[in-house]
């Protein structure tokens, strides 16, 4: 008796109940068997498959980015010209330098870098809530809980984490529907892997730069998806051979009908997964912005000739950390990004909007022209934003659903330890292959 787990029980009990609701169907349910297949049996037959199961799923998600690239594209491209605009407006009308600055200079380049990446966010959003509106997301969780289980994270896990592609915040506070705490807590510690919308703006950004076509730089952004989710499995299975050893609660999902998405009801969840975009970027994006514009113009004599933004408090700043990141072909800039986006990833690109004293599109020709990525260097520097410390919000999240300091704390030191580890293999690898 001492070698049957409470798992296994469950797992009986499960089967149990099921054979027993089996056995009074067939009393009490008459069957045509002439009856052919329905439309969703058929569906089932190829999105359930052991072997095509996966496939499917990360093609979806491949065209999902791949839609959300090549229709956003002009969008921003028109946010980009507005602020631009205003930006230029501003410099030729307000007579105060100081203001003038802050207003072309902080709000425009830097709030509008930001700004400029509202139709991809929403966009994405629009195409996962079809996805799940559809009765696919529930089939793809069936899919993935076979893989998820046999290395250590439960098949509930997946739900919340792919919550996490909105924001990480009501992904790890979805986690409260899972009854075992071993489970739950994995689930919470390897949640800040999964790309949230916040990354996305760097994606596109970095992308564009280093790939141009938009096909090209669609495949990076979801690679770097991929890249999330591939490495919270792989740290699920490690922590459950260590922290928290034992094997996952079973998975039981009622998989729901399909159906074709209401184009209400789609726009209804994209909205309320987009709306934090907006409000962040009206609270503690802009409170940053103002913080980085004021570390950028001072001291105010220094930074208006010669050099201008290398006499500026943030280039001393930039230069003091530039060595941890020297190795990566990362320079000072991409350093005050990554000590920034701390705060909200979002802001490593108005870091580089207001560094370069230009919008979003412009940042990118900037990027280009200037040779501060390569290929490599720049697929390296996605997947460190990817993988580092998540933001001050997520971290606070972790701490309030596990009632502890320690966690979060933890959270900070694997990440960031493994967002150095795997960015350095993606260089070292990368320049061995001949792609430096």
């Amino acid at each position: 008796m001492n070698d049957v787990t409470s798992t296994d029980l469950e797992v009986e009990f499960v089967e149990r109940r099921y054979n027993e609701i089996a056995k009074i169907l067939e009393t009490a349910v008459r069957r045509d068997e002439t009856k052919k297949w329905t439309f969703t049996d058929m569906l089932d037959h190829v999105f359930l498959h052991r072997a095509l199961g996966i496939p499917i799923f990360l093609s979806l998600l491949w065209a999902a980015f791949q839609f959300t690239f090549t229709f956003s594209e002009p969008f921003m491209v028109m946010i980009e010209l507005l602020f631009g605009w205003l930006g230029g407006l501003a410099e030729a009308n307000i007579a105060n330098p100081h203001l003038a600055s802050f207003v072309a200079c902080g709000l425009c380049d830097g709030l509008g870098s930001v700004l400029v990446f509202v139709p991809p966010i929403f966009t994405l959003f629009l195409a996962l809530a079809i996805l799940e509106d559809s009765g696919y997301m529930a089939r793809a969780a069936f899919v993935m809980d076979r893989i998820m289980y046999k290395l250590g994270l439960h098949g509930r896990s997946f739900i919340p984490m792919m919550c996490g592609f909105g924001c990480n915040i009501p992904a790890i506070m979805a986690t409260r529907s899972m009854e075992n705490e071993k489970d739950r807590l994995i689930t919470i510690l390897v949640n800040p892997l999964i790309s949230c919308g916040a990354r996305l703006p760097v994606y596109v950004l970095i992308s564009g730069v280093i790939f141009g076509s938009s096909y090209f730089a669609g495949t990076a952004v979801f690679s770097m998806y991929l890249l999330g989710i591939a490495l919270a499995i792989l740290m699920a299975l490690v922590f459950r051979r260590t922290l928290f050893k034992g094997k996952p609660a079973p998975f039981v999902l009622e998989l729901p009908r399909y159906r074709v998405p209401s184009a209400k009801t789609a726009l209804l969840h994209m909205w309320e997964r987009g709306k934090w975009f907006l409000i962040r970027a009206g609270t503690v994006i802009f409170a940053v912005v103002i913080v980085i514009w004021f570390l950028s113009a001072h001291p105010w004599a220094a930074t208006q000739g010669g050099e201008l933004i290398e006499n500026s408090y943030i280039a001393g700043l930039g230069h003091a950390i530039e060595p941890v990141f020297k190795p990566f072909g990362w320079d000072w800039m991409a350093g005050v990004a990554i000590i920034f986006g701390f705060l909200a990833k979002e802001v490593v690109v108005a870091t580089y909007g207001l560094l370069l004293g230009t919008g979003e599109e412009a940042v990118g020709d900037a990027l280009v022209s200037m040779g501060v990525f390569t290929p490599l260097t720049g697929f390296a520097f996605m997947a460190f934003v990817l993988i580092y410390v998540p933001c001050v919000a997520t971290l606070g999240a972790i701490w309030r659903e596990t009632n502890s300091i320690k966690w979060p704390l933890f959270t900070m030191a694997y990440l960031t330890a493994l967002a150095f580890v795997v960015s350095g293999l993606i260089i070292g690898i990368g320049s061995l292959l001949g792609f430096a």
